[in-house]
């Protein structure tokens, strides 16, 4: 996949790959693309919360769940869908 940038965007990309933060502009893009589903993810946990879609958190439950998971060895995914 080849993509066009503006001046001020490469110049961007290239700024942080100066830094050493990164290895290379694919890797600024990924970053890039991450911290956009993070936001999207963000946005429709706040449509949730603004539509009283919510429910109290259970502490001592999600605990129980997460040492049966980790017993388990089983990858869980953090992010809330629905």
């Amino acid at each position: 996949m080849n993509v066009n940038l503006t001046p001020q965007l490469e110049q961007l990309v290239k700024q942080k790959v100066h830094t050493g933060l990164y290895n290379n502009a694919s890797e600024v893009v990924r970053e890039a693309l991450r911290m956009m589903a993070v936001r999207d993810e963000a946005a429709k946990g706040f449509a949730q919360l603004h539509a009283g879609k919510t429910v109290p958190l259970n502490i001592a439950a999600a605990k129980r769940t997460a040492k049966a998971n980790a017993r388990k060895r089983r990858v869980v995914n953090p992010l809330v869908t629905g």
